[in-house]
């Protein structure tokens, strides 16, 4: 869908810098925000899911086409088949992130050679397999200790450390300081600030 669009004369995206991030955030428009919320109000009419979901899907992908991150979906969308490749790495690492990551056999679901899986999923992710899985483990830890209320050393081991010390390296690298120091502020920052009474 975003290689048809991007086919349409009238939608002109510039390339994307070789060094740009794999990922970006941005600020959302009223218009993105519309039609993804058109989106989902097409579950109170399932009905009308056949019909207009493709067509607001591609409203979505234009208005992100159009919009600062247009150049990186270009990119993504163009790399040709090895992305198709990589993606299936990417996914396995997504769905596998807590067992043991052998770079071979990941390139073997890819359908690659070891060294290119390594170049395509750098240029996808803008990470390696191994740091991207590193990434993922942190993030899914982190999560786990916020929402589920693990100490750190099980949800180390949760995610796939078998170091509860090199958990907490990593992790204090990553984040800035120690999980459970991480945790509490995060706890603290969101925690509903008690309000201030005056007496008269």
């Amino acid at each position: 869908m975003v290689r048809e669009l991007l086919a349409r004369d009238e939608i002109h995206v510039a390339e994307a810098p070789a060094d740009s991030p794999a990922m970006s955030i941005g600020k959302t428009t009223p218009e993105f925000l519309n039609a993804c919320c058109r989106l989902l109000d097409l579950l109170d009419s399932p009905k009308d899911i056949p019909f207009l979901s493709g067509l607001i899907q591609r409203e979505i992908i234009y208005r992100i086409l159009r919009g600062p991150e247009g150049a990186r979906l270009r990119a993504v969308a163009t790399l040709g088949d090895q992305s198709h490749r990589t993606a299936k790495a990417v996914a396995w690492i997504t769905t596998n992130y807590a067992k043991t990551l052998h770079v071979e056999e990941l390139a073997q679901i890819a359908g690659m050679g070891v060294s290119t899986l390594h170049h395509h999923f750098r240029v996808l992710t803008a990470m390696s397999p191994l740091q991207y899985q590193k990434q993922l483990r942190l993030q899914s830890a982190r999560s786990l200790m916020l929402n589920n209320g693990l100490d750190a050393a099980s949800a180390a081991f949760e995610v796939g450390y078998e170091s509860a010390t090199q958990f907490s390296r990593e992790y204090s690298r990553f984040f800035g300081q120690p999980p459970m120091r991480d945790v509490r502020s995060l706890l603290s920052a969101s925690a509903p600030k008690p309000e201030l009474v005056g007496s008269l």
